[in-house]
């Protein structure tokens, strides 16, 4: 058995989380306006609210805050546009989802779930996991599962 986990050692992981969840919308809205404005050449708030499968009031809040936060640059009836600031998050929370998503179908999971998963997973893996995932996604690619496992007799 291992030794249980300390208070402070606890205490880390769970402020960990709490960071993590903290940015995860702000990470969902900055990714999607990235791909929207690259997929339909803009992003709108009502195709924000439509592909989150939240009100139009509650799009608003959130692109709001990301105008305080700087992740953003909208005017009433215009488009949404990502600063620089927003782009970089952007581009990060996409690679994560990523390679977490390969990861995921390197052991065997079928495309519904691997996407349904790592997009909750990519915002709360550490840096460390991110890079053991990579590293084992592309050892499975040159010695998948199915090859390593011997069928029963």
């Amino acid at each position: 058995m291992s030794a249980p986990i300390g208070p402070a050692r606890r205490a880390a992981a769970f402020q960990r989380m709490r960071d993590a969840h903290s940015t995860e919308m702000a990470e969902d809205y900055v990714e999607l306006i990235g791909d929207l404005i690259t997929g339909m050449g803009e992003a709108r708030l009502t195709d924000l609210a439509e592909h989150l499968g939240v009100s139009h009031a509650t799009a608003a809040k959130v692109v709001a805050r990301l105008r305080r936060e700087g992740l953003v640059d909208s005017r009433p009836y215009r488009s949404i546009f990502l600063t620089d600031e927003g782009r970089a998050m952007a581009a990060a929370s996409r690679e994560r989802h990523r390679i977490v998503h390969d990861f995921l179908i390197a052991i065997g999971l079928d495309e519904l779930t691997a996407e349904a998963d790592a997009e909750g997973m990519e915002h709360h893996v550490s840096e460390r996991t991110l890079a053991i995932f990579q590293a084992m996604t592309e050892r499975l690619k040159a010695a998948p599962i199915d090859a390593q496992v011997s069928p029963s007799k």
